[in-house]
């Protein structure tokens, strides 16, 4: 095994309101990462909804990071609702799924790895993004 096939699959699930910046999304990430006592170069990649797939802060903020970014549908993220620590009504009326950011991180980390994730971290937020990180160590 190569030394990337040892590292373990570490996806951050992101939602957000409409046009927020970048640095917004990056102060969230930071944040969470630096509880956990994770960094940036830990992270395989980056996930969301597909409705967000033109949100330029999330588009900006995979450019700077130089993470693949995949945006997954309502349907593709209703799957992972039993693994959702918080379920919300508002986030089900504005995209069809209870939980974009812990979702998408799910869905993102079990595609790479062809295997269940689980979460790492929960949902945490702020007033504009919601986080998540799933994923898993190598087997």
């Amino acid at each position: 095994m190569t030394a990337a096939g040892d590292r373990p699959i570490l996806v951050i699930g992101l939602g957000c309101q409409r046009d927020c910046p970048a640095s917004v999304l990056m102060g969230l990430i930071e944040v969470s990462l630096l509880e956990h006592r994770l960094s940036l170069s830990d992270i395989t990649a980056l996930a969301s909804i597909d409705n967000k797939s033109s949100e330029p802060g999330l588009l900006e903020l995979a450019q700077q990071l130089t993470l693949p970014l995949t945006f997954f549908s309502a349907e593709q993220l209703a799957g992972f609702e039993p693994q959702l620590t918080h379920r919300s009504a508002i986030a089900f009326e504005h995209t069809g799924c209870y939980g974009v950011a812990e979702s998408a991180a799910l869905a993102m980390a079990s595609r790479l790895s062809n295997r269940a994730a689980k979460l790492l971290i929960p949902r945490t937020n702020s007033s504009q993004v919601t986080f998540a990180l799933a994923g898993h160590e190598p087997l």
